[in-house]
């Protein structure tokens, strides 16, 4: 994956909504071949000489036909579109109206590259500072965060909110209960994918040459950038201890890294706890 090139360009801005501080399109991006939907939020304003700050958010685990695209994450974009910066919130291939099949986020590389397409999109447009474009996720996505991070050099800053499996082991260990969960028929093209993966080099396994390579803190050597971390921990579906062994494992590590916990706020950070984390991503993000 490091070796391929990822090209992006926003397709037309069809206006949803304004307020006093931003406006929000909805727009597209091509994937893959194919189209990839997002909603787009703008500041109102002057914006700095260089552009403003832009994020590119990556959705969490939601059942793909009940995702809708203006609803789910709303108060996020609200939140950071606000506070001067670009929101390029995307829907991953096979959510809402976003075409192909929805691949899964952890033996798959689909939603990896939707990601990494959206982050070359959104730094080809004209109003985004290019060197200031941070990549955020919640719970699913702290995978496929990681994953880009270490695949594009150019991507310097990622935000996890209750991220979710990054050694594999941790997902033996710890496990993920999340009740929308809704498994896809063995029909599906990604589970017959997955299937084929584990009927040729079963389930995995750490020492497993093959398993190794889909393991994204195996590929942190010479890998810049900044990471922040984010967790409850009364999360009830992903263990705050994922964030917890994310952060050890980087700590050796040349990769700036903190990691925020909360005593409440459950796995989407409700709360105080969403005010407290919210102003320290923005400031992040700003950074």
């Amino acid at each position: 994956m490091r070796n391929r090139s990822y090209v992006g360009h926003l397709n037309s801005l069809v206006k949803q909504n304004e307020t006093g501080t931003y406006t929000s399109y909805l727009t597209s991006y091509d994937s893959d071949g194919l189209r990839i939907n997002a909603q787009l939020t703008i500041p109102k304003g002057t914006p700095p000489s260089s552009g403003w700050p832009g994020v590119v958010l990556v959705h969490g685990y939601i059942p793909p036909q009940q995702y809708m695209t203006l609803k789910n994450y709303a108060s996020y974009v609200d939140a950071v579109a606000k506070n001067g910066i670009v929101v390029f919130k995307i829907d991953l291939r096979g959510h809402g109206k976003s075409e192909g099949d929805p691949g899964g986020g952890y033996y798959s590389a689909d939603y990896v590259i939707d990601t990494l397409n959206a982050f070359s999109a959104l730094k080809q447009s004209d109003y985004v500072n290019p060197n200031n474009i941070t990549l955020w996720g919640h719970s699913m996505s702290g995978n496929i965060l990681l994953r880009s991070l270490v695949i594009n050099p150019d991507i310097n800053k990622i935000v996890i909110w209750a991220g979710a499996v990054y050694t594999y082991d941790d997902m033996q260990q710890f496990q993920i209960t999340d009740n929308s969960y809704r498994p896809l028929p063995s029909s599906a093209p990604s589970q017959k994918k997955r299937q084929l993966l584990i009927d040729t080099y079963g389930q995995f396994n750490s020492q497993n040459n093959f398993w190794k390579q889909i393991v994204p803190t195996n590929y942190l050597e010479g890998v810049d950038g900044a990471i922040q971390i984010h967790h409850a921990i009364d999360d009830k579906t992903v263990s705050v201890d994922y964030s917890r062994n994310l952060s050890k494992i980087l700590d050796p590590t040349t990769i700036n890294h903190e990691l925020f916990e909360y005593k409440t706020g459950g796995h989407n950070i409700f709360g105080t706890s969403f005010d407290t984390a919210i102003r320290r991503t923005i400031e992040f993000i700003k950074l």
